[in-house]
């Protein structure tokens, strides 16, 4: 198995890149839809097409780019589990695992929308949206420069 995915490691990381632009797409975004969400009067004709876009986005969009994102990464260090003794590795799979763990606090808070409910204010959502451009700054920059 693991020849085969060196064979085709290439095709891995290309579906791998592609998955993580939609995925990065998706946590950029979302996060700017509730600061304008959060700014609708809730039940209003507005709040509920934010819902409908939201719903769709995390559904639609980010959950499968975030699952393929995984996967390729994970077929990835299977056919090459000499990654995992470099250090830059574990700082990117860290970072990784703080992006997946931030992409469920957005999956809450459409929850929390959906149920007519103002979470947080329009500033903290407007604060959250630059988590996900420090954590992919790292991820990049590991993977890329690997600095150590």
């Amino acid at each position: 198995m693991q020849d085969f995915l060196l064979t085709y490691y290439f095709w891995l990381q290309a579906v791998h890149i592609m998955a993580v632009i939609s995925w990065m797409a998706g946590l950029f975004y979302l996060p700017r839809l509730y600061v304008y969400h959060s700014q609708q009067k809730p039940g209003s004709e507005t709040a509920q097409t934010f819902k409908i876009m939201e719903h769709k986005l995390l559904k639609i969009i980010m959950n499968p780019a975030m699952i393929v994102t995984w996967v390729m990464g994970g077929l990835m260090l299977y056919a090459n589990p000499d990654l995992m003794s470099q250090g830059w590795m574990h700082v990117k799979l860290t970072a990784v695992l703080l992006m997946s763990g931030f992409h469920g606090a957005l999956s809450k808070y459409r929850k929390s929308f959906a149920r007519d409910e103002h979470p947080k204010s329009e500033k903290f959502f407007r604060y959250l949206n630059e988590v996900p451009t420090v954590l992919m700054v790292v991820i990049v920059i590991m993977a890329i420069v690997k600095p150590f």
